[in-house]
């Protein structure tokens, strides 16, 4: 199982690079292979504030909808829109091509429930 160690990730399988005030975040390599073939990514929060923890949008595989859950508080400035004709990015890229969304983070955003690569490997085993 792939688990960048430059990355932070969630209990619930997001992953997130913070660059100064703008983090991506995608789903992991354990959840693209948890969910099966992705066939289509839902994200209808660009330009909204949202809370850590709030739903920023939806993964719908052959078997399953999963929603996405914001890793940190923030404002939704980009979604890659490659996904729209290539969702299976997901799938085969999680962790560069397939990144979900872009945030501009909110002053004083907790970080705090963010994970290590460790912790997040001893999560999943």
């Amino acid at each position: 199982m792939n688990t960048p160690s430059e990355l932070k990730y969630t209990k619930d399988h997001e992953w997130i690079k913070i660059e100064g005030n703008v983090a991506t975040i995608g789903i992991t390599d354990f959840a693209q292979g948890e969910l099966g073939d992705i066939v289509y990514v839902d994200v209808d929060t660009v330009d909204d504030d949202l809370n850590g923890g709030d739903v920023f949008g939806s993964v719908e595989a052959v078997k399953t909808v999963s929603d996405l859950f914001l890793p940190i508080s923030g404002k939704v400035i980009e979604f890659n829109s490659e996904l729209e004709d290539q969702p299976e990015l997901l799938n085969t890229d999680p962790y560069g091509n397939g990144w979900i969304i872009k945030l501009e983070l909110a002053d004083g955003a907790d970080q705090s429930e963010l994970l290590s690569a460790e912790d997040y490997q001893a999560i999943i085993g």
